[in-house]
């Protein structure tokens, strides 16, 4: 049942990601949000299917659920109707290779599902809720909180002030408090399961779990290299940038990028 089991998590996620294929940047935003999402969705229908879920458990797939749903909409939202997002040239890709779009498409989908299979070892290897769980569900919903306060407030701040990035709220404890937030939802996910995991299952969920830390490290390098090109000569951001940590909140990391 598990490995049949697992190949429909898998399958759902690749149907969501496949949004990509419309514009390539949505494999790893809007595509992520709603493979998240159906993913989520497919584990809690399983469970229940196959009698292998708690309140726990399935409070870990609302999560995942509500967790795609919120992010995914928002960049769908972000990409239609923003018109200085979409008009930024480090969104623009051009025509994009058939074979690359393939290549991007599985590895997104199955990063999806190595992120999320935490909670499918949970589910399948106990089928019930411990401390782990409820320390975990505690902290992802942090990480939700967290998220979603923090685009929030960046959609507030930009449209008080195009010419700065937010700087006050939650960004005076890190630069990039929503990548955080992912960071902490993420953590929470794998902590949720990680007394679960056995033998080669701890290698997917690694590769998950380090995934996503590496792709938000990347992420947020990416930005401090268009937040200089952009407000790099203003001393109000030089300021900004020299005493708020990049990515960590009161860990004095603060830049990624080595020539500011």
């Amino acid at each position: 049942m598990f490995p049949a089991n697992s190949l429909i998590l898998i399958i759902v996620g690749a149907l969501f990601c496949s949004i990509g294929f419309y514009r390539f940047i949505w494999f790893m935003s809007v595509g992520y949000g709603l493979a998240i999402a159906g993913i989520g969705m497919a584990m809690l229908v399983l469970g229940i299917i196959h009698h292998m879920i708690d309140l726990s458990i399935a409070m870990l797939c609302i999560l995942a659920i509500a967790y795609g749903c919120r992010l995914g909409g928002f960049l769908l939202i972000r990409d239609l109707k923003v018109t200085s997002y979409n008009t930024r040239k480090d969104v623009k890709v051009g025509k994009v290779p058939l074979f690359v779009q393939v290549i991007m498409w599985i590895f997104m989908f199955l990063l999806y599902y190595c992120e999320t299979s935490p909670i499918w070892y949970r589910m399948n290897n106990i089928g019930h809720g411990d401390i782990f769980a409820w320390i975990g569900i505690i902290i992802a919903l942090c990480g939700i909180v967290l998220e979603a306060i923090a685009d929030s407030q960046k959609n507030d701040a930009k449209k008080k002030n195009p010419a700065l990035p937010a700087m006050d709220g939650i960004y005076k404890l890190c630069r990039c408090p929503n990548y955080f937030g992912e960071l902490v939802f993420w953590t929470g996910v794998f902590i949720s399961g990680v007394n679960t995991i056995h033998g080669a299952q701890w290698i997917i969920a690694l590769i998950g779990y380090i995934g996503i830390i590496v792709i938000m490290i990347s992420g947020a390098k990416r930005l401090e290299k268009r937040h200089i090109k952009n407000y790099g000569k203003l001393p109000v951001y030089q300021e900004y940038a020299s005493k708020t940590p990049i990515l960590f909140p009161f860990i004095p990391l603060y830049h990624f990028v080595k020539d500011e």
